[in-house]
């Protein structure tokens, strides 16, 4: 019988021992989701060795855009069904995954030390506020959600010379904690990560309610893997990790 050296012994045990090749996930995931998604990737890669997870955050138009350009992404996270409805309409998911997550609010938010914070959308009008934050309707779910309640309000156009545009819901948050805009629209959660900076002067009322579609992208390499972390997400314990962030069921 043929003995085996004990270095060579020693590195087939340690490759035995080991997880088979890794599977790396790319997730692009709106950017009001970072904090949650950063948890919850924590956790599955902790629970699932053999999975590596990359996050692109960003907002959902830009995400989609990469995906369309041919970006190698497995998963993707919209902060609007209109953003999803296009990927789906494109042939870039699989429909059949596509699922929804969680759900949100849209806000108004001010400075904390603001003093003249408004009341109502018709305030936005006043003299006191000369700008206001929100994302690029063009591009960003945030954006498109606050255009749509300003609309219905009459006060789109009216508004117009206020508005600073922002390439996500993030950088709308901070320009408002940096005092940079009398006000700002944001998700809910937006606003909860930064308590100490910025308080909600009110709720905006949207026509549709606001949910994160989630899938699987058709281009993937990785679909098992990709259906797992999916499944994980939509898990009770996923399920609880957007809980702690403000987010509410689907």
């Amino acid at each position: 019988m043929r003995r085996i050296p004990p270095k060579a012994a020693a590195a087939l045990l340690l490759a035995a021992t080991l997880p088979a090749t890794a599977a790396e996930l790319t997730v692009s995931v709106a950017a009001s989701m970072t904090n949650a998604f950063t948890e919850l990737g924590k956790a599955y890669e902790a629970a699932h060795p053999d999975t590596k997870l990359v996050f692109n955050f960003a907002a959902s138009g830009p995400l989609l855009a990469q995906i369309v350009q041919g970006a190698p992404v497995d998963l993707f996270v919209s902060a609007d069904a209109e953003t999803m409805d296009k990927a789906g309409a494109g042939g870039h998911i699989d429909p059949g995954s596509r699922t929804s997550i969680a759900g949100n609010a849209l806000v108004l938010i001010v400075p904390l030390e603001s003093r003249q914070a408004p009341k109502s959308l018709a305030d936005l009008g006043s003299p006191a506020v000369q700008r206001i934050a929100l994302g690029n309707p063009a591009s960003v779910p945030n954006g498109r959600y606050a255009k749509a309640a300003l609309e219905a309000a009459g006060l789109w156009e009216t508004l117009q010379p206020k508005y600073v545009y922002a390439e996500n819901v993030r950088q709308s948050l901070s320009y408002v904690t940096r005092a940079e805009v009398e006000a700002g629209f944001v998700f809910a959660t937006d606003a909860a990560l930064e308590a100490g900076k910025v308080r909600v002067a009110f709720p905006v009322p949207v026509a549709k309610p606001i949910l994160y579609p989630m899938a699987i992208v058709a281009g993937s390499k990785e679909k098992d893997a990709a259906a797992a972390f999916l499944r994980y997400v939509q898990s009770p314990d996923g399920q609880a990790v957007f809980a702690r962030y403000g987010f509410t069921k689907p």
